[in-house]
């Protein structure tokens, strides 16, 4: 993982004792004990090929990419609360 923009994956296994065959994938963020899911992220420009390789190993029930990097963060029409608004002209 050498720059460009990583892209998260969430990779539901059936036992978490796998979970550390997933780090030559990518960068192992998180993993979830009671729900046997791990969060991996990875470079987006190689996301695609890295489903496939994961889906292919016996122990990976599910893997579903995020959809983060393709949805806009910059909200229009954000009106701040007026009783927060209050409080910080207040000084608390």
């Amino acid at each position: 993982m050498l720059g460009g923009n990583r892209q998260g994956l969430a990779i539901w296994l059936t036992s978490l004792k796998f979970a550390r065959q997933l780090r030559r994938f990518g960068n192992v963020h998180y993993a979830s004990k009671k729900m046997k899911y791990v969060i991996l992220y990875c470079d987006q420009e190689s996301v695609e090929e890295t489903v496939t390789k994961l889906q292919a190993f016996h122990f990976v029930r599910e893997v579903r990419p995020s959809m983060r990097p393709f949805i806009n963060t910059e909200f229009q029409n954000a009106k701040p609360d007026k009783a927060k608004e209050y409080d910080y002209k207040m000084g608390i």
